[in-house]
């Protein structure tokens, strides 16, 4: 299988490469630039591309590609911070510019290259692209012409066809640079010559290759959610390796509406996988009881979670292995480069410890997949569509859609009014325009009348948001009639909400969660 090698200088968009690569049939790993030359060394790529990054290459002491890599005589896109640092290596010169460009910019194609092909411009030169950039290429290195100019970066895109080794001032991977995929196809597969034969049938055979060997004839316990990842996780592990295969559901009483149900069915009855399925919502709301910090309610209920999870895996026998659905956006974040201090937002509900404490080993054979990517082989695999598409829940469920103290009577309120709300978003088939949707039961009552009677009851605030990997989001423009009709509904269907707003905060600054 082809590889391509993606040098991580720090840009918030690496990730963005890699999705662009991988979806033009080409398997491809991202590794920060103080790993790359052992990575390098080891995967053995059909080409490397190298990132943008928030330094500047002026600087002393900023990061800089690996020298094996530049020797190699393999191929090689630099992007922004990546063009700058190939210049500078390869014996051309830097400067900080005082015409930045930040935004969309026109490139002027000045030169067929294989990088180019099967691009039409605007006026058969123009194409648009995204700039983000403060220092810009003064020199170019021996053996390169420039092939783009734009009106602030006179090298813009510069090639030396000759070794194969390119550079462009703008970001390729982001939308707002529309002929940006098919530049990166073109790189690996044009000039790279990689066949693209990279599908997710060829990663569900190897997947289930690599658990075989990774497994033998050992026992393997997964923690189901019902969620996307969880759920395709064991359904690849019982295509595996069968009988060996124990699920546990733990119900924690903060679930959706029908949720439970939903989840023994598919698994149990559908997919026959031996399942466990243990009811301990009266435990985590008895631990929770007074309990309003959304910090200490995410702790509360992960550490139960685990002492529940641990407790019913001890009462099947036991386990060699402890399966997860860690993701590659996870797996990047984890050994990032860029280190310093950082700030906690929120915690994040796992069962982290778990393989520790139950003397375990971890399979986590969805760890190099983007979430559209997991989504993708859930339908390889056959997981119903009402599986496969189900908008993102978090681990601690609905106890940090209740900011607050949570009671069993503001959850049975949340669950009625949740429903309701995706009922009407289906109804109108805006689910899979959307990326996340749900409703948020807030700590505030309000005077109302209702049949002539004054009312005092809760608020429900509605959010649905747009985004691509939930990294950051956009409020979903529902019509007023929409929102009409739905408000209406959960205050005539749902004892206890006398009031609806809407929530159309961005991500930044608001998260998607409220807690």
């Amino acid at each position: 299988m082809d590889r391509i090698l993606i040098v991580d200088f720090g840009s918030q968009v690496t990730q963005l490469i890699a999705r662009r690569v991988r979806e033009s049939g080409v398997y491809c790993e991202i590794v920060p630039f103080n790993s790359a030359e052992k990575a390098f060394s080891e995967m053995s790529p059909k080409a490397v591309i190298l990132s943008g990054g928030p330094n500047s290459v002026a600087d002393i002491d900023t990061p800089r590609a690996p020298e094996n890599i530049l020797t190699s005589g393999l191929p090689i896109l630099g992007i922004c911070y990546g063009q700058q640092t190939l210049c500078a290596q390869l014996g051309g010169s830097v400067e900080q510019s005082d015409e930045r460009e930040f935004g969309r910019a026109m490139l002027d194609i000045k030169a067929n290259s294989p990088l180019f092909d099967g691009i039409d411009g605007i006026d058969g030169s123009e194409i648009q692209v995204w700039m983000s950039h403060g220092d810009r290429v003064n020199n170019l290195p021996d053996g390169f012409a420039i092939i783009g100019t734009s009106e602030n970066a006179p090298y813009a895109a510069i090639a030396d066809e000759t070794r194969k080794i390119y550079g462009v001032q703008f970001h390729p991977e982001v939308v707002h640079t529309p002929d940006g995929a098919k530049m990166l196809e073109n790189f690996t597969h044009k000039v790279a010559g990689c066949k693209g034969d990279w599908s997710m049938a060829a990663f569900r055979d190897k997947a289930i290759a690599d658990i075989r060997a990774q497994v033998g004839a050992g026992r393997v316990i997964c923690g189901l959610s019902g969620g996307v990842d969880s759920s395709v996780v064991a359904v690849l592990l019982h295509e595996a390796i069968g009988e060996q295969l124990t699920c546990v559901y733990v119900d924690t009483g903060m679930m959706r509406a029908g949720e439970s149900e939903q989840v023994v069915g598919l698994f149990r009855d559908h997919f026959n996988i031996k399942l466990v399925h243990r009811d301990a919502s009266d435990l985590f709301l008895g631990k929770l009881d007074g309990v309003s910090d959304p910090e200490q309610k995410r702790k509360i209920i992960g550490g139960t979670f685990i002492d529940v999870f641990e407790e019913e895996a001890k009462a099947v026998g036991g386990a060699d292995f402890l399966a997860q659905g860690t993701l590659y956006p996870d797996v990047i974040e984890s050994v990032s480069f860029t280190g310093g201090p950082s700030v906690t937002i929120k915690s994040h509900h796992n069962v982290g410890g778990l393989p520790e404490r139950m003397n375990m080993q971890l399979v986590e054979p969805v760890r190099e997949l983007f979430k559209d990517e997991v989504r993708a082989l859930g339908q390889e695999l056959g997981l119903p569509e009402t599986f496969v598409g189900r908008h993102p829940f978090p681990g601690p469920g609905l106890a940090i859609r209740i900011p607050g103290e949570i009671t069993g009577e503001k959850l049975e309120i949340l669950r009625k009014a949740d429903t309701v709300y995706l009922d009407e978003i289906r109804t109108q088939g805006l689910y899979d325009e959307i990326w996340q949707a749900f409703a948020v039961l807030l700590p505030v009552r309000t005077v109302g009348v209702m049949g002539d009677s004054r009312t005092y009851d809760y608020v429900c605030a509605l959010r649905a948001v747009t985004s691509t990997d939930g990294m950051t989001a956009d409020y979903y423009p529902f019509s007023h009639d929409f929102l009409s009709r739905v408000s209406t509904r959960i205050i005539n269907e749902v004892r206890g909400i006398n009031r609806v707003v809407y929530d159309i905060t961005s991500k930044p600054p608001g998260t998607i969660e409220w807690e």
